[in-house]
């Protein structure tokens, strides 16, 4: 959650009911994403009477992805199920979900969204051809219309935590680990309150994130855009070659011109390619969190300091 003050109480009314009525022992770990509300504060305040809550705050914002994997690293339940703060995705599937992991043995159950009709219609194109261009690049293991809105066993959180700390795309590295499977249907439900924390430019950027890091089709791409350039400046050759023994080359630049713009803009096309790989590799090769935990509620206190008068 990152600044969802407005939309805690309810999220609170309706998690609460679900888990308590579920009949096992369970734990709500509440990822902080370093809000600049009250969101802590009250975070602090629920957990004064629901002990199963509780408080893990990043010491700044570091995203979606990040704050998610916190929570993934943190957790010690047999079963994980992830979700978001804004009620969009909705806590009653939980049972649901957990009850078809164990009669069928599954160990990752996704949550697919069937109905999207509350969200806008460039929201429902944009995601369409976001999940159209991953499972194409991907593989059709990824699942169409499927979140971060999920529940894994024990053994898959485990083979993520085993994976180096870098940025990740759960929807996409999930359905990589190639688990028994299964999904839940339900209808996304408007935002309960507040504002979404998912604009235009961050979709670009999970797109551009998973489309990298699953996939060389870019870089291949590229190739591909200097083999047709190649040819083509090849055909103006021959097209130049014939005019010239015809006898009729006239002086002028827009040939030119074109094929320079032409080739210029592939190769600018390819450099850029390349450059968002070995930027990912520089990244790596550096090995930096993506994430620090400023605040654990489930860590013990810390010793108090030392008064004056101690010996």
């Amino acid at each position: 959650m990152y600044n969802e003050e407005e939309a805690l109480p309810a999220l609170v009314d309706r998690l609460r009911p679900v888990l308590d009525g579920m009949g096992v022992p369970y734990e709500v770990v509440a990822v902080d994403d370093g809000s600049t509300d009250r969101t802590a504060e009250l975070l602090e305040k629920f957990r004064t009477d629901w002990p199963e809550l509780r408080i893990v705050r990043l010491r700044g914002n570091s995203g979606h992805q990040a704050a998610l994997r916190a929570g993934l690293h943190r957790s010690v339940g047999a079963y994980v199920a992830s979700l978001d703060a804004d009620l969009q995705d909705p806590p009653e599937k939980i049972p649901e979900m957990l009850a078809l992991a164990r009669t069928e043995h599954l160990d990752i159950v996704y949550g697919v969204r069937s109905d999207r009709s509350t969200d806008t219609g460039f929201k429902r194109h944009t995601a369409g051809a976001y999940y159209w261009l991953m499972r194409r690049l991907v593989g059709k293991q990824v699942p169409a219309q499927a979140g971060d809105f999920r529940l894994l066993s024990r053994e898959a959180v485990e083979a993520l935590k085993a994976i180096p700390d870098q940025q990740q795309v759960y929807r996409l590295l999930v359905p990589w680990l190639g688990f028994p499977s299964g999904e839940v249907t339900y209808r996304r439900a408007e935002r309960v309150a507040g504002e979404t924390k998912y604009p235009l430019s961050k979709m670009i950027r999970l797109a551009v994130d998973g489309i990298t890091n699953f996939s060389a089709a870019p870089l291949r791409l590229a190739t591909w855009l200097g083999v047709v350039s190649f040819l083509a400046c090849l055909v103006m050759i021959g097209v130049t070659l014939v005019i010239f023994a015809a006898g009729h080359t006239v002086p002028g630049w827009t040939s030119l011109f074109v094929a320079m713009l032409f080739l210029g803009g592939v190769q600018l096309i390819c450099v850029g390619l390349l450059g968002e790989y070995i930027g990912r590799i520089y990244t790596a090769v550096q090995r930096r969190p993506t994430y620090f935990v400023g605040y654990d509620s489930a860590d013990p206190a810390p010793p108090k300091p030392p008064t004056d008068d101690a010996p």
